[in-house]
């Protein structure tokens, strides 16, 4: 198995409140609470233990909390980079209805100065060249220059290394430009990112082949329930999931990044890839929290996905 880099440059506390429905102005009881060390690249970096990959995680953590992470990295056999710096990782709150909606509260993250920035680069460019595949996913936490964030995915560029990317907003246009291995936005995120409204599978291919056209190899673009598009050098595809009940829509995304990864870093051929990495984000939809908890499930689920070609 792969040696796999995650960023996780603003990671968070989750704290899922399952409740029946949510109504507004009015006292809420919930059914269940959950708290879980995450941040995308934290979550990416879940599953891909889950498919047997050995995984090193940076990017900033807040010394204020540490407890939550430093068990998360030690459960999972996480070899741990992180920076730490003065304050609490922000906490993130997630409204889960039993409708499947989801309401996230999300809080601004951690300050972080120069010092800080310099000592994560240094510690990914020395990391990277050890490993197979370097993740960057997540938001930025306050006190990062957009300059700094499009230098780190330059140097990783530069050293040779196969960078996915997961963000949105101005580090998605940035991205962009950086024309790096695989992105994967979701539909909203990539047209705001461009500029444009994608309607239909039309203007989408259009534009992920123009993307391809400007250096990125892999455009993966997440449609909520509607599934998944891969472009790729050699295929196009659409993969429809199977219906499931949605407890959770949080995680979804990173699970179908991981599946993604797993499927391109084992070689599969790409309806192989994508089938398996759409059915881990419809697993994913079931659970709270992170990771494959049945394999059964998620086999039966898998030969349930429906795959379409795109035109090109």
């Amino acid at each position: 198995m792969a040696r796999v880099l995650t960023v996780t440059l603003n990671p968070a506390l989750d704290l899922t409140v399952q409740l029946p429905a949510l109504r507004l102005g009015e006292v809420n009881r919930s059914e269940c609470l959950q708290v879980h060390a995450a941040g995308k690249g934290l979550n990416v970096a879940q599953v891909l233990a889950d498919l047997g990959h050995r995984l090193t995680v940076t990017g900033f953590l807040g010394e204020g909390n540490l407890q939550a992470f430093e068990q998360l990295f030690a459960a999972r056999r996480f070899a741990d980079e992180f920076v730490r710096v003065p304050g609490e990782t922000r906490s993130n709150i997630k409204l889960a209805e039993a409708g499947g909606q989801v309401t996230d509260i999300n809080g601004p993250g951690l300050m972080v100065n120069e010092a800080h920035c310099t000592e994560l680069l240094g510690r990914v460019e020395r990391l990277a060249p050890g490993h197979d595949l370097v993740v960057v996913a997540g938001s930025l936490p306050r006190g990062i220059e957009m300059q700094w964030f499009t230098e780190l995915l330059q140097r990783l560029k530069r050293i040779g290394a196969r960078v996915a990317l997961d963000t949105s907003g101005a580090a998605l246009r940035e991205g962009l430009s950086v024309a790096l291995w695989l992105i994967k936005p979701n539909e909203e995120e990539l047209g705001e990112a461009l500029g444009m409204a994608l309607n239909g599978s039309s203007a989408l291919s259009a534009e992920a082949r123009r993307l391809q056209a400007e250096g990125i190899t892999h455009v993966v673009v997440s449609q909520g329930a509607d599934g998944v598009s891969w472009f790729s050098p050699g295929a196009a595809l659409h993969a429809h999931p199977p219906k499931v009940q949605v407890v959770s829509t949080v995680g979804a995304g990173d699970s179908l990044l991981a599946g993604m990864l797993h499927g391109l870093l084992e070689g599969w051929p790409a309806e192989r890839t994508l089938a398996h990495a759409t059915a881990i984000a419809a697993q994913a939809v079931g659970q709270v929290g992170f990771g494959i908890t049945d394999a059964a499930r998620l086999a039966e689920l898998e030969a349930a996905v429906r795959l379409q070609p795109l035109s090109q």
